[in-house]
């Protein structure tokens, strides 16, 4: 009964807005994070990237969570709404701690799975851009939101197989050799698997939003 009378109230709809100025903020870091993953000169011009980018989204989630305080109507409920934008801000959040760690480790060279998993990476991040647009007529997009957060999930889950598959290269080539080499190399995979696993966080909330509003 509340659902359809909240139907015939005025949205506020600006939710939306924010909801795309901070996806678009999440693909450009994860555009910038694939680039570290290049390695090279530019690593440290790609870490600053992701650092502004973190900043700028960070401010759109405070704008989010000041009209979720001030708004009567919300699109929906009050508690998906932080949740969303809580998930689609810690994406950005590990991608920044990742940067973090290449820094502090001066690392400027990456394992071929490392780089596999930024461009990974970078269709989750397309694939939430795409989403959020759709949320503002759920009704009229339920297969098509729920067939992009299947396909973030089976993204998240091949981050899995290259991160495991890249941990077993790293300790076979640094076995015998330095094993600080090794340690650094797993903390970069950690990071880019907490990152994929962030993703995940995003497409469930959407999904769990999806199955609130049908």
């Amino acid at each position: 009964m509340l659902r359809w009378f909240r139907s015939f109230l005025p949205r506020e709809e600006r939710f939306f807005d924010l909801f795309a100025r901070h996806s678009v903020t999440v693909v450009e870091g994860a555009k910038a994070l694939s680039g570290m993953m290049e390695g090279g000169d530019e690593t440290p011009v790609y870490c600053q990237r992701v650092n502004q980018f973190e900043n700028d989204a960070d401010a759109i989630t405070r704008e989010v969570l000041t009209a979720v305080r001030r708004t009567f109507i919300t699109p929906f409920d009050r508690v998906d709404i932080k949740n969303l934008i809580t998930a689609m801000d810690d994406s950005i959040d590990q991608m920044q701690q990742t940067a973090k760690a290449v820094m502090l480790f001066e690392v400027r060279q990456f394992e071929p799975p490392m780089r596999e998993i930024g461009t990974l990476l970078v269709e989750c991040a397309n694939l939430v851009g795409r989403a959020v647009p759709l949320m503002s007529a759920i009704g009229d997009n339920v297969g098509l939101l729920t067939a992009i957060t299947e396909e973030v999930g089976k993204l998240e889950g091949r981050v899995d197989d290259l991160h495991d598959i890249g941990l077993k290269e790293l300790y076979l080539k640094h076995r015998d050799a330095n094993t600080m080499d090794f340690v650094v190399g797993a903390e970069i995979y950690k990071h880019l698997e907490k990152v994929a696993d962030r993703f995940d966080d995003v497409a469930n909330e959407i999904n769990s939003i999806v199955i609130e509003q049908v």
